[in-house]
């Protein structure tokens, strides 16, 4: 028995001084939240509402601050949908952006509206508490906000996630001097911004180890965010003045949503916009990839090993939206990759953040 208590202390780091017990723990620094903006294109793909739960969830665990969100999908319930999802998790202060009127994207999809009018069994609201027509939130211009965030912020500290078109961020290099600062975009993004996060593109020239097949898939595939602002994704890759961080296609595409986590995992309450969001897109039965959510994992957790990470090169993209890493070493951009063993990590953890109970 003396014995056994000895080891117990020894486990628990109990150690005697002057007759009391004190206990010794390693010391653990406090990491500082990850400022985050992100730059989602709501709307297109569930990915992005899956991604904004991460963010919430990862924000009650004091590892964010939410500074803002912007959107680049030009529709007029894509910012109205994101304050729903954010008045879902108890965060309804969250400025939002939306894009102007020369946006892409301007169709309703497929789980905006659709969440937005949904009735329960009974014909009562889905989600009661968010009324569409009573709405009063301030939506801000897309730019504009990124301005004012920025703005704001320490020098150095901001970490973008952008996860649709470029359409924002190329826009922000062309911003004057306004009243937030005396800066233009580019000085602006180089005085506050830390690296981007971002989720574009295909690249099979850090692939090595996938399968041939998977490789040639891959080889002359045009990427969604690239090719639907075409313009916009050549200006952020070529003239981006701050470190970027890439998730290609083929990042998300080999970590998966299943239908079991999705039956099972958001049943904590009766109506869920996730799950609503994954049956009116996606059905119950099938596996929807994570692509946006590596950029949030990464983003925010960049030093736990969750991915590989490129030698820094330069990315080109071509006038079909082919894009391409090319090894430089005072390029800007690094290339996310991931081995089997991290593929297990990755869709463990996306599946446990997103899910988690509010």
């Amino acid at each position: 028995m003396k014995n056994s208590f000895a080891l117990l202390k020894l486990f628990l780091g109990v150690a005697l001084v002057g007759g009391v017990s004190a206990t010794v723990l390693p010391s653990v620094e406090a990491k500082e939240p990850v400022k985050l903006i992100y730059d989602t294109d709501m709307g297109n793909d569930i990915d992005d509402v899956f991604a904004l739960a991460m963010i919430h969830n990862l924000e009650k665990r004091g590892e964010v601050e939410f500074l803002a969100l912007t959107i680049t999908k030009d529709n007029k319930y894509a910012a109205p949908y994101c304050q729903m999802v954010n008045e879902f998790y108890g965060n309804p202060n969250v400025p939002i952006g939306a894009v102007d009127k020369s946006g892409v994207t301007p169709e309703d999809g497929k789980f905006l509206r659709q969440a937005l009018e949904a009735k329960a069994e009974d014909g009562s609201p889905m989600f009661p508490f968010f009324n569409l027509a009573e709405d009063k939130t301030e939506y801000f211009d897309s730019v504009k906000l990124l301005r004012k965030t920025l703005a704001a912020q320490p020098d150095g500290s901001v970490v973008i996630a952008q996860v649709g078109a470029s359409t924002n961020l190329a826009r922000l290099l062309d911003t004057k001097g306004d009243e937030f600062s005396p800066l233009d975009g580019r000085e602006l993004a180089i005085k506050k911004v830390k690296f981007v996060s971002t989720m574009a593109g295909a690249f099979t020239n850090e692939m090595a180890g996938h399968p041939q097949q998977f490789i040639d898939q891959m080889q002359n595939h045009r990427e969604y965010n690239i090719i639907i602002d075409l313009p916009a994704a050549q200006r952020f890759f070529a003239e981006w003045p701050t470190p970027i961080v890439a998730s290609g296609f083929e990042i998300g595409l080999q970590v998966p949503l299943t239908p079991a986590t999705m039956k099972n995992d958001y049943e904590y309450v009766e109506y869920h916009p996730l799950k609503k969001a994954y049956i009116d897109y996606r059905g119950l039965d099938n596996s929807q990839n994570t692509w946006d959510l590596t950029s949030i994992l990464y983003a925010v957790r960049p030093d736990r090993g969750y991915f590989g990470v490129s030698e820094p090169g330069v990315v080109s993209v071509d006038e079909v939206g082919h894009t391409r890493l090319t090894p430089k070493a005072d390029g800007n951009v690094r290339i996310l990759t991931l081995s089997p063993e991290q593929k297990v990590r990755v869709q463990d953890s996306i599946e446990w953040l997103c899910s988690e109970k509010m």
